[in-house]
Order: structure tokens, then C-alpha cells, then sequence
């Protein structure tokens, strides 16, 4: 059962129907697909073999006129094979008739199962290899994304409304479901544990624009921290915890953002009480497909010495970041920016622009 639409929120629409997935994991081993090919194949066949042998006595044997179980295996396979070299033929239009409705459908059924099987793991598979090798080499300020719960999914549907390639994503989790869904959006997909380094190398970790992890456990989202923080110590981490005792332990762990969901739906929850209207306010702010939204920027050259009021985008700015301290508003420091100050700021949305919440 889905949620009630937000008032004056348009329904979400995903771009990017194309997809090239990175990797995805076998429901089948490959040594048990090709187990089961050959398996289906050998049936098929003995098929073809006890068929023969029931109505071997239409058959003939040039050589000593006497149609042996061995006879039978060798016409069966010569049948099969379409070699056909006449020492032993069907005479009989009962053996005839066999041949024709029935031999002949299951040996096309035996030749298109071992073309499937040289296509699936000759031709197919070294393409996947040479595509997979091509996209790693093009991933270059990627977003990478350890799992695709919840969280995970909306974190990147949202990303793609802000205008994010579908390509430049990477989903990593080791469910089929949740991949084939991260598929439909456009992504490169990968099926595997994400705490193996080996994953996060196929992925380019090191050459990442943002890590955002969501494993739907605790300790499992911290541990995979730890490991991308082990392997690409200059990559921003976003991480969602759930109990508040480990935001601590997740920035430890090397996470540059903590975001505790069971505490924002507290804030969502404590403002509507207090008002009809904040926690309509606060979800716009947090999504692109509201009237406003939350932006944070470097500020330009041409905004430096000016006032945090007087931003060039038109914003309404609220917070600077500079030298790690987060200064209000309000603050006197706010009234001169300086080069490399980071701004957070309020910004219409083109849905807000329509609907009267532009500054023009």
C-alpha cells in the first residue's frame, strides 16, 4: 500500500530507460548451468536412443542386416549430428515417420542447446568481460551506492530527479530484485558482497565522487565504512545508522555524513505537531520535486566580499560553512563571505517558480 501523495508535489518520474549493468550475479553457478545444459542434452538423447531401439525393426543395417542396441546408439547419434553416412537407414514409413515428427524436432532442440551454451559461455561472456572492463576504465567521479533498500533506492531516485546520469551511478547489493529495479533506473548494477575489497576495486571506490551507504543493519553499514574509508581516503561517506549510540562509532568509522532516519521522522513528527505545516515544509526541502530546495555550494568569485542575503542565485541563504565551523545566518561573519566559504541556501524549485515561491 503506497503513501498519499505530498500536496503540491508532483509525482516522481525516473529518466534514463537505457541501462549497461556493471555485473550481475549468476542465479546459477556457471559449472551448475553448464551441468544442467549437458544434462538436458544427454536426456534428450536418450530419448532419441530408446525411441531407436523401440522400433528398431524398421531400421536396416547395410553391413550385416542385424540392428544391435549399439547399432542403435551409433544411428542415434549420427541422426543427431545430421552426419548421416547411410550404413544404417530407417525403411519402414513407421520408422520414417518417427524420424520426421519426432527425432527431428528434439535434434534441433540438442543443436540449439549447444549453441546456447557456446554463445552463453564463449561469445557472451568474453563480451561481458571486454564491457565490463570498458565501463570500469570510463568510471571517473562516479556516485556509488552499497545497497539498494529503501533508503538506498530513494537516495538514488532522488539523485537522478536532481539531474544525476543514471550512468554515473553504481549500485552494489547482492539481491537480483533490487537490482533489476536499480536497472530500470539506468544504473551500472553489481552483484556482491560490498565489504570485499575486491568489490569495491571492481567499482573504481578510489576514483568515487560520493559513497552512500545503506545496508539496512548497523553494524554492517559501518563496517562498510571502514572498508571504503580503508581503500579511498579522500572520498566523501554517507552512511544512514538507525540507533543513535552508533552516529558516534560511524564517524569513527570514517563517515562524513550520519544521517539517523528514526530521528528526522521524530523532528518530521514533533514539527506538525507544533505546526500544520513544517513537516510539509522540511519534506520540499529535502527533495527536488517540491517548491523548494536545500543546496550547498562553493560560492563564486563574484559573491565573495558580499553578504550571505545577497547571494547571486537568489537564494535565501542560511548557514556558511568556513574552516570547519558552521556560522548562522544571523552571525556578523555571515555579512562578508570569503573564497572557499561553503553556503547553504533555499532555492525555488521550478515547480516552486510556477507556484509563487520564486523571488522574482
Amino acid at each position: 500500500m503506497g503513501l498519499p501523495p505530498i500536496p503540491g508535489r508532483t509525482p516522481r518520474a525516473y529518466r534514463g530507460s537505457n541501462f549497461q549493468p556493471l555485473r550481475r550475479g549468476l542465479k546459477v553457478p556457471v559449472w551448475a548451468d553448464l551441468g544442467i545444459r549437458i544434462g538436458m542434452a544427454l536426456l534428450l538423447i536418450f530419448i532419441v536412443i530408446m525411441i531407436h531401439w523401440w522400433d528398431r525393426t524398421g531400421l536396416v543395417d547395410n553391413l550385416d542386416g542385424e540392428v544391435s542396441f549399439l547399432d542403435v546408439v551409433y544411428f542415434t547419434m549420427i541422426s543427431i549430428t545430421t552426419t548421416g553416412f547411410g550404413d544404417i537407414a530407417p525403411i519402414s514409413d513407421r520408422a520414417r515417420l518417427v524420424e520426421a515428427v519426432i527425432v527431428t524436432p528434439i535434434r534441433f532442440a540438442v543443436f540449439f542447446i549447444f549453441v546456447g551454451t557456446a554463445y552463453n559461455f564463449i561469445i557472451k561472456r568474453s563480451w561481458e568481460t571486454f564491457r565490463m572492463s570498458r565501463i570500469q576504465e570510463q568510471l571517473q567521479d562516479h556516485v556509488v551506492v552499497l545497497g539498494f533498500g529503501v533508503s538506498g533506492s530513494e537516495a538514488v531516485g532522488e539523485l537522478i530527479e536532481r539531474g544525476t546520469d543514471p550512468k554515473t551511478i553504481v549500485v552494489i547489493d547482492p539481491s537480483d530484485e533490487r537490482l533489476l529495479a536499480a536497472e530500470k533506473l539506468g544504473c551500472n548494477v553489481m552483484a556482491g558482497d560490498a565489504t570485499r575489497d575486491q568489490t569495491l576495486k571492481a567499482v573504481r571506490i578510489n576514483r568515487a565522487k560520493n559513497v552512500l551507504v545503506s545496508a539496512g543493519r548497523d553494524d554492517t553499514s559501518i563496517l562498510l565504512v571502514l572498508t571504503v574509508r580503508h581503500m579511498a581516503p579522500d572520498v566523501p561517506i554517507s552512511v544512514v545508522v538507525r540507533a543513535d549510540d552508533n552516529e558516534l562509532l560511524a564517524r569513527q568509522a570514517g563517515a562524513n555524513n550520519v544521517i539517523n532516519p528514526v530521528r528526522f521522522t521524530g523532528l518530521l513528527l514533533a514539527g506538525s505537531a507544533k505546526g500544520a505545516h513544517i513537516a510539509e515544509y522540511l519534506a520540499d526541502l529535502a527533495s527536488v520535486t517540491g517548491r523548494v530546495q536545500l543546496v550547498e555550494r562553493e560560492i563564486t568569485e563574484d559573491e565573495c566580499g558580499c553578504s550571505i542575503t545577497d547571494l547571486k542565485t537568489g537564494g535565501r541563504g542560511l548557514r556558511v560553512y568556513r574552516n570547519g565551523q558552521a556560522l548562522g545566518f544571523w552571525e556578523e561573519a555571515c555579512e562578508h563571505l570569503l573564497p572557499g566559504d561553503i553556503v547553504v541556501e533555499i532555492v525555488p524549485t521550478p515547480n516552486g517558480n510556477t507556484n509563487g515561491d520564486g523571488s522574482d
